[in-house]
């Protein structure tokens, strides 16, 4: 088992990325396919990969589902990248999930929003507690949507959970993060988790959070491993040349609807020839016309 420090060292340098999960036209888990995916991005890099993020529609999966998820996940890539595994919703389905991605092998945890319910925060750290307690693997928690914590939180978190050793940022209030980093220090490993990180990657880095995950790396992830190089060398010719002509126009598509920061993903993952199937309901897939858009992107990219 990969301990929690060991699962903090994993995830403190380098690019992270969270593979779409694959379905057929019937909208059922294509184990298949998925594992063709995972084969195809474990050479380019990532340091660890999450299977069943948000980009993975872990809110769509059913249990039984999920627990394929993770476990074809692991298998596939068993020596050669670590997997962490999506878990939330409810607290005692955020448990369930935990505890099966650490009975199916996960290295850890990614413990996504409660989703919709609204709390205090004595509420949601008790829910991160809970969820902490219930495994012996790393958790790393996920500021997004209902589920913010403050740093002051956090530092009570610090004090109860060993195995919290990772806080993921998909808010952006650049305040909160400034008053975390300095509190926690080196407590934590810290991620940028705005969708299409990329576009702040610059921004986080200056503030002490040099790691972040990349969705587009499910499509062109070549173009994810220079743009995170460059961004770690400082390279600003590289990483101007890429947000112009490729990062800011992908934005004007992905925005066009609510949900499309997914349905974009699979969207660029079907034009290179790994078509992971539609996305789930209530998200619905780009339109033939955002098709030909992103698709004259991508080419611009050139050979991945």
């Amino acid at each position: 088992m990969t301990t929690p420090q060991e699962l903090k060292e994993i995830v403190s340098e380098g690019l992270l990325s969270f593979p779409v999960t694959d379905f057929d036209q019937n909208g059922d888990f294509n184990a298949k396919t998925y594992a063709a995916r995972l084969e195809w991005l474990a050479p380019y890099g990532a340091t660890a990969l999450f299977a069943a993020g948000g980009t993975g529609e872990l809110f769509s999966l059913a249990p039984e589902e999920y627990s394929d998820v993770i476990r074809t996940a692991v298998q596939t890539c068993a020596g050669k990248v670590p997997i962490l595994a999506g878990a939330g919703g409810p607290t005692r389905t955020a448990i369930a999930y935990a505890q099966e991605a650490e009975r199916q092998g996960a290295k850890g945890i990614l413990l996504l929003p409660h989703y919709l319910t609204e709390a205090s925060q004595d509420g949601i750290a008790a829910h991160v507690e809970q969820v902490c307690k219930s495994v012996k693997i790393g958790v790393i928690v996920y500021n997004r949507a209902q589920s913010r914590l403050s740093a002051d939180s956090l530092a009570r978190l610090a004090e109860r959970c060993p195995n919290l050793v990772g806080f993921k940022d998909g808010i952006g209030d650049i305040e909160a993060m400034v008053s975390i980093r300095r509190k926690l220090g080196d407590r934590f490993s810290y991620l940028g988790g705005l969708p299409t990180a990329e576009v702040y990657a610059a921004a986080y880095r200056a503030l002490g959070v040099p790691v972040y995950s990349s969705a587009v790396f499910n499509f062109v992830p070549k173009t994810a491993m220079d743009f995170y190089r460059a961004i770690a060398a400082g390279d600003h010719d590289t990483t101007n040349r890429l947000l112009d002509d490729f990062f800011l126009p992908y934005l004007e598509i992905r925005n066009r609807k609510a949900g499309y920061a997914v349905s974009i993903v699979k969207a660029g993952a079907k034009l290179v020839g790994h078509d992971a199937g539609p996305v789930r309901a209530p998200l619905t897939d780009l339109t033939g016309e955002e098709l030909e858009m992103l698709n004259a992107l991508i080419k611009k990219l050139g050979p991945q």
